[in-house]
């Protein structure tokens, strides 16, 4: 799964630079600069959720909790037995 998300992610920022790119080089039309810019957002917007997750994945697996599970890494109420 981290491969999916992390080729998701891969793939999304490559395509954010591309619109970048676009926009700064070529003399792009009002609507087409409309459109790149939308779809540049978005794929910004999903790379910032796609960054959360992966640091939410990294703070749950520093704190024990691997499977990402809250309760699984406070200890037992028979553990003073």
């Amino acid at each position: 799964m981290a491969t999916s998300v992390s080729g998701d992610f891969e793939a999304s920022l490559g395509r954010l630079e591309e619109i970048v790119q676009k926009l700064e080089r070529e003399n792009v039309g009002l609507d087409e600069s409309v459109m790149l810019f939308r779809e540049g957002k978005g794929l910004a917007q999903k790379c910032e959720r796609l960054l959360k997750e992966a640091q939410a994945s990294i703070d749950a697996a520093t704190r024990g909790d691997v499977d990402g599970d809250v309760a699984s890494s406070q200890p037992d109420d028979d553990s003073d037995l």
